[in-house]
């Protein structure tokens, strides 16, 4: 069963879904801030601006750049359908990777999963190495009404391998994988998970280790009820 809730404060039989990333770059910035969304109870981060103004000489690049702002103090307000309007003139004004995001982020808060997965596919385009990307479009697959798992493991691979360390992404790859069966390798990037700083992993290494236990008994035990069923047929 893949899984059905984002973020928990308890853990529950099925893995949790990822989490989502938003992040407004407003490209004169470097510092990365997480809070929680409105209404949800899904992790966001962005980056914000460390200067008021642009200094870009660019009139259409400027006007995006304002949009993007207003769009993102939009978001911070709660208004995500102004906040879309914002991110679509800016991307209209001049595509760029971080207005997409940002639209997209939108798209997945309204529900519109194709729209929120068109606008992460088209950023990444631009900014292949954007581990928050990546990692968003993987929940976009999971949640979407036709889930893909295969192609949120895809996009979580290549986040884990862009950002290795961070310890979000290897929860979310952990998640999926466990969901899909693919214990051994869950268990892996939970561990990682912890060992980075996410304390609620440790009870999926706990859980996922007693399953590939449980796992490895259940074939012992099949094993040998065949061997027994071999002699008696001799």
């Amino acid at each position: 069963m893949l899984p059905t809730s984002f973020r928990v404060s308890r853990v529950f039989a099925t893995p949790p879904m990822p989490h989502l990333r938003t992040k407004a770059h407003l490209l004169l910035s470097s510092r990365a801030v997480r809070l929680c969304p409105l209404h949800t109870s899904i992790w966001k981060r962005w980056a914000t601006s460390t200067t008021p103004h642009s200094t870009t000489s660019d009139p259409a690049e400027a006007e995006a750049m304002q949009c993007l702002e207003q769009g993102t103090q939009k978001l911070e307000e709660g208004d995500v359908q102004g906040a879309k309007e914002l991110y679509k003139r800016s991307v209209e004004v001049k595509r760029n990777a971080s207005s997409l995001f940002n639209l997209g982020v939108t798209h997945y808060h309204l529900k519109e999963f194709d729209d929120a997965i068109a606008a992460w596919k088209e950023s990444i385009t631009l900014q292949p190495t954007s581990a928050d990307t990546h990692t968003n479009l993987a929940s976009a697959y999971i949640i979407s009404p036709i889930s893909r798992p295969d192609l949120a493991l895809h996009h979580l691979h290549i986040a884990a391998s862009l950002s290795p360390e961070d310890p979000e992404i290897a929860f979310n790859l952990a998640a999926v994988l466990e969901a899909t069966g693919q214990l051994e390798e869950a268990l892996k990037y939970y561990k990682r998970s912890q060992e980075n700083g996410v304390e609620r992993a440790a009870m999926h290494v706990r859980n996922v280790g007693a399953k590939i236990l449980g796992k490895q008994m259940k074939a012992v035990q099949d094993a040998e009820a065949q061997d027994m069923s071999k002699r008696s047929d001799s």
